[in-house]
């Protein structure tokens, strides 16, 4: 993907989530919750979001995925990034595409000031950033159900 394709991409304001959000348990039954939701846009870019939230890691990831071309943007909380020019970003980070490293440097984001456990509140703001209008509802993240017999 080039990078002028890119930023025409986010720049476009008809990207949106029509659908509720809801989560569910882990493929692998981690603590982690996830979901996908579909992204439609009138000039039918080819897109989904992921997100992945983890209680117990206190770890976030909303991400914005193109068939194609895999992870175009991403918001990471509760972990922190090493970047390949060997500079370490914060707990909260962005990944935005770029033609020469793809998605693999990370920058400390003055827009994302909710914390976690706020998810709700965490994915409006990613959404208003990512210039995503989401129709729908998101539920919050199910409570973790403890395990009867270890």
């Amino acid at each position: 993907m080039r990078q002028s394709e890119f930023d025409a991409l986010m720049a476009d304001e008809s990207k949106r989530i029509e659908n509720d959000i809801t989560w569910t348990e882990d493929e692998d039954h981690s603590p982690a919750v996830e979901f996908r939701a579909e992204v439609r846009a009138d000039t039918a870019y080819p897109l989904f979001v992921r997100g992945s939230y983890n209680p117990e890691a206190r770890a976030l990831t909303f991400a914005l995925i193109h068939r194609a071309v895999g992870r175009i943007y991403a918001l990471d909380l509760g972990k922190e990034h090493h970047n390949p020019s060997c500079e370490y970003v914060g707990e909260t980070h962005k990944h935005a595409w770029d033609e020469t490293a793809r998605d693999k440097h990370a920058y400390v984001p003055p827009d994302i000031t909710e914390t976690l456990p706020n998810v709700i509140a965490i994915w409006r703001q990613f959404c208003n950033e990512a210039k995503i209008a989401h129709r729908g509802r998101m539920h919050p993240p199910p409570a973790r159900q403890q395990e009867l017999f270890p």
